[in-house]
């Protein structure tokens, strides 16, 4: 927990130097010359929902949106217990030695109750954590998903403009923040446990049918046996689901991330993916469909917002709410009123 409150108060602080001072354009210039501090201040910048700084993110974002884009985006997701930290861990490792920047990021529904497990999860990553080239990003706590996903959208043009080339969105609750991560990342990669089985059962139909590919971990030692048949059953179950629009199927490759094996096979199979939708001209086609939905999700977040900060509404939400608890009238009837 102190490490959290540690976390949040140097946020404040953060804040209030930029109250204090705030050139965009330095703060832009900083980010495009990949100062990792400049990021880090960029994207509490974006995170902040003082009203005074909307102007100054929107800057920031507006500077850097012509030098992003160019990356691969890889949501990462899967059932509790998988190892998705230490998942990411390795392949971030992997994909440093492989000359690439890495950045990895946190979509944490959770964090309203929590303050955001990523932290914990960072403490995982040891290697990638201390790599030069690396840079970890926790979801912003107490919001709502809408608006840590959009926030996050925003932190991944930042971290393209910064120069990171190979960005890692990671889902650290479970339930919608799965949809979420599709929505703004090129590859969704499922990362999955041996026992297909039982882990066919307790995972949804929906989250398969988003995944671009799936990753057994944990394929070692008295385990390797077992994830070989997982391979062969989650091969058979993807093959059950109707062919995805681009003509892509999606595949299942191994891993051990104590023997760091299966990392080369699960990179090529994204690069082969990004080549064969670039192929057909449907990457940046897929990704101006992302930007379509955000924009519908954007306006209604506005919507819903503006609606419930409205002096007027906030009045009247109240007087419903009273009536509501008296059984005066129902919930539905109190809300067409409003």
């Amino acid at each position: 927990m102190s490490s959290q409150h540690d976390a949040a108060r140097k946020a404040e602080e953060n804040l209030k130097s930029f109250s204090q001072s705030l050139d965009v354009n330095e703060l832009s210039a900083a980010v495009l010359r990949g100062e990792k501090k400049a990021l880090a201040q960029a994207i509490t910048l974006v995170e902040s929902t003082r009203l005074d700084h909307a102007d100054s993110a929107a800057g920031v974002i507006a500077q850097c949106l012509p030098h992003s884009g160019r990356s691969i985006r890889i949501g990462i997701t899967g059932v509790p217990g998988v190892g998705k930290s230490t998942f990411i861990d390795v392949f971030g490792m992997h994909l440093i030695r492989l000359g690439k920047k890495v950045a990895v990021l946190a979509i944490d529904p959770t964090s309203q109750i929590s303050k955001g497990s990523i932290l914990g999860d960072k403490t995982r990553m040891n290697e990638l954590a201390a790599h030069e080239q690396a840079f970890i990003r926790p979801s912003p706590s107490s919001e709502t998903l809408g608006g840590v996903a959009r926030k996050t959208r925003e932190t991944i043009i930042l971290c393209e403009a910064a120069g990171y080339d190979v960005i890692l969105v990671e889902t650290v609750g479970v339930g919608q923040s799965e949809t979420a991560v599709h929505q703004m990342t090129d590859f969704f990669l499922l990362l999955m446990l041996a026992g297909a089985g039982d882990q066919l059962q307790g995972i949804k139909r929906g989250i398969m049918e988003m995944c671009d590919a799936m990753v057994i971990t944990k394929a070692d030692g008295d385990n390797i046996k077992a994830a070989r048949f997982a391979k062969a059953e989650y091969t058979g179950a993807l093959h059950l689901f109707p062919p995805k629009e681009s003509g892509w199927i999606p595949q299942v490759e191994m891993t051990s991330a104590t023997e760091r094996r299966g990392l080369s096979e699960v990179w090529q199979m994204i690069c082969d993916f990004e080549r064969w939708m670039k192929d057909r001209d449907l990457f940046e086609a897929h990704r101006r469909e992302q930007d379509i939905h955000w924009f519908h999700e954007t306006i209604r977040e506005k919507i819903i917002y503006s609606f419930y900060h409205d002096p007027s509404n906030i009045s009247r939400i109240a007087a419903a709410e009273s009536d509501i608890r008296a059984g005066k009238v129902t919930p539905f009837k109190a809300a067409s009123n409003i």
